[in-house]
């Protein structure tokens, strides 16, 4: 009688656990994290060493007696005192400030009631956009030496015009009384279509039955923007007033390429002073001096007007 092999007894495959869809999302979002601060890291790189480092060094050189390739030596409030008594701070500040309220008046309202005519538009509105955005796109050193050669009182397109119209010509930017305006014309022709693009975006966002209960009750054009269109941009309004003023006090290509400061320091703005100081006068300490002022003017500005506005907004 044969015995028959014993088999040995089945082992038994475990079952595998499907992965937790709680452990996978714990692991997806952590990847997303992970990815989103290396970006991050990126640009906080990239603004550390080409914005807060140089604006720390700034701050630190005003202190100082600098010159590039020597050791700096501190001197305390020194170059602060002697910039306040240059002869030029004072002209720099008032053609800044004039330039400022100058483009206010002239380049403030100018985009917004284009943005009012390009959204009313039926056809063709995406030409005139891009019409009203090209000059943003030329360089702004070539839009400044366009209209230098636009302003020459020789041959240029302005007084040529002016003659074919028999009208009596300018010397537009040469002019001490005039110079100051021409900038102000060339800043906003090439700086506007961006602004005239956000309020077009703020126009746009507006209801249309807010316009159509006005129109029933009878308001005109005037009265729908007054009291339709600009309660309802206020927002953007006061922001970009900020923008535009921080940007207009910081003027620096149109009286470097057009005037070069001048005639008769008519021209003559903050930020240009620092570039001479810096590059003419080779005082890094005045330069850095008149920067940190310039600094803590345009923060405590922002800073009212930020709570000024926010007040306003809350008591609304």
């Amino acid at each position: 009688m044969t015995k028959t092999a014993e088999r040995p007894p089945a082992v038994r495959a475990r079952p595998v656990k499907a992965p937790s869809p709680a452990g996978d999302r714990r692991r997806r979002r952590l990847t997303d994290h992970l990815r989103a601060y290396g970006f991050l890291l990126g640009g906080l790189t990239c603004f550390a060493l080409f914005s807060w480092y140089p604006a720390v060094r700034a701050v630190v050189i005003a202190f100082q007696k600098y010159t590039p390739g020597s050791d700096p030596e501190w001197v305390g409030t020194a170059n602060f005192t002697r910039v306040w008594q240059d002869p030029e701070f004072a002209a720099a500040w008032r053609n800044t400030l004039t330039f400022t309220l100058l483009a206010l008046l002239i380049g403030f309202a100018i985009p917004f009631v284009l943005a009012l005519v390009l959204n009313e538009l039926r056809h063709a509105k995406a030409f005139f956009r891009v019409v009203v955005y090209l000059p943003v796109m030329i360089p702004p050193v070539v839009s400044a030496l366009l209209w230098k050669w636009f302003y020459d009182p020789g041959a240029g397109l302005a007084n040529e015009a002016l003659r074919l119209l028999h009208l009596p010509t300018s010397n537009w930017s040469n002019g001490a009384d005039t110079a100051l305006v021409s900038l102000v014309i060339v800043a906003t022709w090439a700086n506007m279509g961006g602004t005239v693009l956000i309020y077009l975006a703020a126009l746009q966002s507006i209801p249309g039955e807010l316009y159509e209960a006005a129109e029933l009750d009878g308001a005109n054009l005037l009265q729908r923007v007054r009291h339709v269109t600009v309660p309802q941009t206020r927002f953007v309004i006061l922001m970009l007033m900020l923008l535009q003023i921080i940007a207009t006090m910081q003027v620096f290509t149109e009286p470097f390429v057009i005037t070069g400061g001048g005639p008769e320091n008519a021209t003559v703005t903050v930020l240009y002073l620092i570039y001479k100081y810096a590059f003419l006068y080779n005082d890094f300490g005045g330069a850095c001096a008149l920067s940190v002022m310039l600094l803590a003017l345009l923060g405590a500005f922002s800073a009212v007007y930020l709570r000024l506005t926010r007040s306003g907004e809350e008591a609304a």
